[in-house]
């Protein structure tokens, strides 16, 4: 067994791991568990955890490459502007979930709403770039 690929693949399946807690965290959360605040602040912990696997594991990803090649990957354009999209998403969404956790219980049900709708978004948009830079890297 080689163990780069090992590495890599141990890495990609934390982030595969974080990216449906990120998005699959904050939908439960909107649509299956609007009406349970209870409920709707595990489902914050598990995006806020989902977005802190994902900013470590996109680290693991340089880490890898930079233990095996000496090195960090070679990205061009396309993909740093990815990368790029992909870490500011992932800065705005442990902000935001950490934000909710910390002060949901005072805040309207609208701005609650509004904020598990941003966190679908942010999951969303990190998503798309992540297959950009998958395959521009």
């Amino acid at each position: 067994m080689d163990p780069q690929s090992l590495a890599y693949a141990l890495v990609q399946l934390v982030h595969n791991f974080g990216a449906v807690a990120v998005v699959g965290g904050a939908v439960g959360a909107r649509w299956l568990a609007r009406d349970a605040p209870a409920t709707q602040r595990k489902l914050g912990w598990l995006v806020l955890g989902g977005w802190l696997a994902q900013a470590a594991s996109g680290a693991g990803f340089g880490a890898v490459s930079y233990h095996f090649y000496g090195r960090f990957p070679d990205l061009h354009d396309l993909a740093l502007a990815a990368l790029a999209i992909k870490l500011a998403c992932a800065a705005s969404g442990i902000l935001l979930a950490t934000a909710y956790l910390r002060r949901a219980a005072v805040w309207p049900l609208a701005l609650q709403a509004a904020v598990w709708k941003l966190l679908i978004v942010l999951g969303a948009t990190a998503l798309g770039a992540a297959a950009f830079l998958r395959w521009f890297a």
